[in-house]
């Protein structure tokens, strides 16, 4: 799998920084997509580290025009595209009242429509050699909405429709092309330092947060075997998406009485906090933002469930083995 090219949106920070690193440690070509350049410098600085090939691409997925272009120098400097990951995004925390339509029409605009951009750019450049692989970056939230996050889940669900959809037409024309989707848990990103939020307090995941780096080993994972349709990373993901699958009134009642304060820190969120639904951050604090964000001390850097998925053999084997064994003692009494 070495050697390929992979295009990531959303590269200049967070998960989709910390995907880019993954892919850059086996020596692909990397094309790093987002606004800011400072985090898009360092993100290209991070590749060549880590011994890849970076390109960098200054482009608003929003604009279709854009990221049309960016695929063709992708192509005329890199190669063709072999992987095409889809991570931009952009939200607000605050409640449907206190959202404006400008505030929603911009995160669908990049969190959904981004995707569609990205996704078409691929689709224009793999079908006709009939290979590639496009990963769509989803959430626990594209099926359990909570509550402060209505745009950020809205644009989630829609992925997961426009993914579902797709996936059945690429089936239909018994394309090579593969397209797969990754629900990721909470993670810990620099995210909740740069939403627009409007909430008394500090924005933070909800427990149990889990490091990028296994969000970035789940994406590439996922890449390298993308005939499952999609895959679920980490034991809060299951659950919330079973519980949503099984009793989603009683979890809607849960929400309502635990969302609110399982999505704010004890601090009182600074009024002067940057914000990037129209402008990037980074560009504005002038700083790199990273993979990381605050929530370090409490974040988890593996998962077993994601282990599990990953080495369903093994698991197999040891359940089995565990089986005969309990099966001998019982024969044996």
């Amino acid at each position: 799998m070495a050697g390929k090219v992979v295009v990531i949106t959303g590269a200049s920070g967070g998960v989709g920084r910390a995907v880019a690193r993954a892919f850059a440690r086996r020596g692909d070509r990397v094309a790093l997509i987002a606004r800011g350049q400072s985090g898009l410098d360092s993100a290209a600085a991070d590749v060549r580290a880590a011994g890849g090939q970076p390109l960098v691409v200054a482009a608003d997925v929003a604009d279709h025009n854009a990221v049309e272009a960016t695929a063709e120098r992708v192509e005329r400097e890199l190669g063709p595209i072999d992987v095409w990951v889809n991570d931009a995004f952009v939200g607000v925390f605050a409640p449907v009242t206190e959202i404006e339509p400008a505030e929603f029409r911009r995160v669908t605009e990049v969190s959904y429509l981004g995707y569609v951009h990205g996704t078409k750019a691929a689709l224009k450049r793999m079908l006709p050699r009939d290979r590639g692989v496009i990963v769509q970056v989803g959430s626990a939230l594209a099926y359990r909405g909570i509550p402060l996050q209505s745009a950020y889940c809205g644009a989630k669900h829609a992925i997961q429709g426009f993914h579902e959809s797709l996936r059945c037409e690429l089936l239909h024309a018994k394309s090579g092309v593969r397209v797969t989707m990754v629900q990721l848990p909470a993670t810990n990103t620099p995210q909740f330092g740069w939403v627009l939020s409007r909430l008394p307090r500090r924005a933070q995941p909800v427990p149990p947060i889990y490091q990028p780096e296994v969000a970035a080993r789940a994406i590439m994972h996922a890449a390298d075997h993308p005939r499952r349709r999609e895959r679920w990373v980490g034991m809060s993901t299951v659950a919330t998406l079973l519980g949503d699958k099984l009793i989603p009134g009683l979890l809607d009642h849960y929400l309502a009485r635990s969302g609110y304060a399982s999505q704010q820190t004890s601090a009182p969120r600074d009024p002067q906090q940057p914000a990037n639904l129209w402008k990037p951050a980074d560009d504005r604090s002038g700083t790199d933002q990273g993979a990381h964000g605050d929530f370090d001390d409490t974040a988890h850097a593996h998962s077993a469930q994601l282990w599990m998925a990953e080495h369903p053999g093994v698991v197999a084997g040891a359940a089995l083995a565990i089986g005969l064994g309990i099966a001998g003692v019982v024969r044996g009494r």
